[in-house]
């Protein structure tokens, strides 16, 4: 994906209306994406520069950690899952 003509309302680091966004996505192997993100500003920046970031391949649920931000149950719906994890062990 290749962004431009931002509006100079984004705030990414200082960045300003000349920010240039290269994002990349590319399967490096059967259990990793690989994100390659280059980020250039000549306005705020004296050099474009990159960003790597492996995404290996999970067997159990992934769940986005903001979801659960502010929320005050989460100690009670752990606490069940675990009392269901600990029936289903002892059948």
């Amino acid at each position: 994906m290749d962004t431009a003509n931002f509006n100079g309302q984004v705030n990414f680091r200082g960045s300003s209306k000349n920010l240039h966004l290269i994002e990349r996505f590319t399967r490096v192997s059967d259990q990793t994406l690989l994100y390659k993100a280059t980020i250039d500003d000549p306005t705020t920046f004296s050099k474009s520069w990159t960003l790597e970031y492996p995404f290996t391949a999970e067997t159990e649920p992934i769940f986005e950690y903001a979801c659960h931000e502010g929320n005050y149950a989460i100690v009670d719906i752990l606490e069940g899952a675990r009392k269901r994890q600990g029936e289903s062990k002892a059948k």
